[in-house]
């Protein structure tokens, strides 16, 4: 909302990348220009996002509401990534005040053999997400599947990617 309040009183030309359906709905609603990688593939200045947990570091867990291939390819797109989180977000450790796990984001045919490599190569536990409202997992805007990884909290934390995989 403030950012269509800024658009109108300062007559600013923006384009709105969303990273989830609730991002294109809220582009939508605030009377914001939609736009997609499609349209403007190298074009994106600045993607902003938020976060469940953040370390000392600025180690993050992030993907907890569910769009995280869209949301990282956004940020990858994009020249500036700005994360926004309060004090809530805040830990000294990695897993203390996000304790759901860390989302992967997987597609649904490979969910168990990520679930098993997962155990096999970095520990922990891989739990497929199940929605609440449905019976059976929850389904991101892709039509992927989610793995929230619970892990030791005494496990040293590295940055980890979809290259480690």
């Amino acid at each position: 909302a403030r950012l269509a309040e800024r658009v109108r009183e300062e007559h600013l030309s923006i384009q709105c990348v969303p990273t989830s359906f609730q991002a294109k709905q809220l582009i939508l609603e605030n009377g914001l220009n939609l736009s997609s990688l499609e349209v403007t593939p190298h074009h994106c200045d600045v993607a902003i996002d938020g976060a469940d947990e953040a370390d000392e570091s600025l180690t993050l867990i992030k993907g907890g509401g569910g769009c995280l291939a869209q949301e990282k390819i956004v940020a990858e797109n994009s020249d500036i990534f700005v994360v926004i989180a309060d004090e809530r977000k805040k830990s000294q450790k990695l897993g203390t005040s996000w304790q759901k796990g860390v989302p992967i984001e997987v597609l649904p045919l490979s969910y168990k053999p990520i679930q098993l490599s997962i155990q096999k190569r970095f520990g922990g536990t891989p739990n497929l997400r199940m929605a609440k409202a449905k019976a059976g997992p929850v389904v991101t805007d892709n039509g992927n599947f989610i793995l929230d990884w619970v892990f030791n909290l005494d496990w040293k934390s590295t940055r980890l990617n979809s290259s480690h995989w």
